[in-house]
C-alpha cells in the first residue's frame, strides 16, 4: 500500500521509500533559524541517508530552502503535537530549547535516537545560558558525537535577484518594541547616507510598513524607497545578500547579513550580542550593555538601544569602509 510503514529492528518504523526520518524541532522565528544553520549543516553531513525535516512555522519555508536539504514540517510553536506518528522518526533533534514543553514534544515521537540537552528522561549536556546561540547547538551536537562548525553560517544564494542590487538597507522593523530604534534616528542615518551617495531603501514586515513610511518621510526620500511589506522572504534575502550595507536592530535581517557576508551595523537592545551577535566579519555591533534592562517583550525600546546615537551608527559605517 502507498505510504505504508513497517517496523524496523530498532523499533522505529521505516517509510515505504526506505529513507529513515530525521526531525529537527525549532518552532521559532527567522533569526532563530539562521543562528541554527551551523547545527543544521552538521546534522545534514552526519545523516546523508535520512529525510530531513525542520519543524517550524510555515512562513519560514523560503528561508529554509536557503539552508538546503530540509523539508518544512509546519508547526505553530509548541501548542500542538508534532504532525508525525509515534515511531516514524528515526532521529529526533531538539534545537528548540531544554524545557519540559519542547522535551515533551520530542519524547512523544518515540524516536530510535534523541539528541537534546540533559533532562529527567535522557542524558545530554547541561544547558548553559551564557553560550552564544550558534555555539550552544554545535556543543549539543558534539556531545552526541556529531561534528559541526559554529562559524559555518553561509546560506545558499537566493534563486531570485535582488530588486535593488547594491542598495543600502535600513531594516526599521522588529518583532517587539524593545528593539525599535527611534524612527527619527533611522531617518537621520538615511539622509546622511543618501548625501554620501548611497541608494537607501527601507525594509520590514507588512505590519511595519507604516513605520517604514514614517522613516522615509522624515528622511526626505521618495516613497519608492519603502520596500517594507512588499518583499517575499526570498526577495528579502536576495536584497540583503546583494546589499552594500545593512543597518538594523538585532533581527532576522542582521542574521541574513551574517550569512551572506554583507557589511552591517547591528543595534542591540534587550538581547546581549555575546549570545546573539554576528560572527567575525564586516559587522559592527552597537549597544550600551551597562544600561540593558533585558526585557525582550517590553513595549518601549531597551535603554541599551536608546543609548545608541546617530553619530555612533555613522561611525560604525565609516569603520566598515562603506562611507
Amino acid at each position: 500500500m502507498s505510504g505504508m510503514q513497517i517496523a524496523g529492528e530498532t523499533g522505529a518504523q521505516i517509510p515505504a521509500d526506505g529513507k529513515p526520518e530525521l526531525l529537527v524541532l525549532r518552532a521559532l522565528k527567522l533569526g532563530d533559524l539562521l543562528v541554527a544553520v551551523p547545527a543544521l549543516k552538521g546534522i545534514q553531513r552526519a545523516f546523508p541517508e535520512h529525510r530531513l525535516r525542520y519543524a517550524a512555522q510555515g512562513w519560514l519555508s523560503e528561508a529554509l530552502g536557503l539552508v538546503g536539504g530540509y523539508e518544512l514540517l509546519p508547526t505553530h510553536g509548541l501548542d500542538e503535537p508534532l504532525a508525525m506518528e509515534p515511531g516514524l522518526v528515526d532521529v529526533a533533534v531538539n534545537l528548540h530549547g531544554s524545557g519540559p514543553e519542547s522535551q515533551g514534544r520530542i519524547e512523544a515521537l518515540k524516536a530510535r535516537q534523541t539528541v537534546g540537552h540533559r533532562s529527567a528522561q535522557r542524558d545530554g549536556p547541561a544547558w548553559r545560558p551564557e553560550l552564544h546561540e550558534r555555539e550552544r547547538w554545535v556543543r549539543l551536537l558534539e556531545w552526541h558525537g556529531i561534528e559541526a562548525d559554529p562559524l559555518d553560517v553561509q546560506l545558499n544564494t537566493p534563486h531570485i535577484p535582488s530588486p535593488v542590487p547594491g542598495a543600502t538597507v535600513l531594516h526599521v522593523g522588529a518583532a517587539y518594541g524593545s528593539r525599535l530604534w527611534p524612527a527619527e534616528r533611522f531617518a537621520a542615518v538615511a539622509a546622511a547616507l543618501t548625501d554620501a551617495g548611497h541608494q537607501v531603501v527601507f525594509t520590514g514586515g507588512e505590519s511595519e510598513r507604516k513605520r517604514a513610511e514614517e522613516v522615509c518621510r522624515l528622511s526626505g526620500l521618495p516613497g519608492t524607497a519603502v520596500l517594507a511589506g512588499v518583499l517575499g522572504l526570498g526577495e528579502f534575502a536576495a536584497t540583503i545578500a546583494a546589499a552594500r550595507l545593512l543597518v538594523s536592530a538585532d533581527t532576522g535581517a542582521a542574521h541574513l547579513a551574517s550569512a551572506y557576508g554583507t557589511a552591517s551595523v547591528v543595534l542591540f537592545g534587550p538581547a546581549p550580542p555575546e549570545i546573539w551577535g554576528p560572527p567575525p566579519g564586516p559587522h559592527v555591533v552597537l549597544t550600551r550593555a551597562e544600561l540593558r534592562r533585558g526585557d525582550t517583550f517590553a513595549a518601549q525600546p531597551d535603554p541599551a538601544l536608546l543609548a545608541v546615537e546617530v553619530a555612533d551608527v555613522m561611525a560604525g559605517v565609516r569603520a566598515l569602509g562603506v562611507l
